[in-house]
């Protein structure tokens, strides 16, 4: 079971513009600029695979969470598949509550 919990801190993430998403996420990955993604679980399967394959080559974490509303509603933004911390303390927090 997820910590909800860690939807407050990635808003928080998101308020210090430690988050990318959308096409910067695939570019942050491959220049070790994330230090975590989250994916919704209710991204399209060829989407969750391009980005999964991208984390696992350049050694970066990640989990696959809730649903695009939720993420996207805890960023105030519409439609977000993924996103990615680019702040170290954000990511080992919200990691940390994610349970990793």
């Amino acid at each position: 079971m997820i910590n909800k919990n860690y939807l407050n801190m990635l808003g928080l993430a998101n308020a210090a513009r430690a988050l990318v998403n959308g096409e910067t996420l695939i570019k942050s990955i491959s220049a070790n600029k994330v230090g975590l993604v989250l994916i919704a679980n209710d991204a399209s399967d060829n989407t969750k695979k391009k980005i999964t394959d991208k984390c696992q080559f350049y050694h970066v974490d990640y989990f696959i969470v809730d649903d695009i509303e939720t993420i996207s509603k805890a960023i105030g933004k519409h439609n977000r598949v993924a996103v990615g911390i680019t702040n170290q303390g954000f990511a080992k927090k919200i990691k940390e509550m994610i349970g990793g």
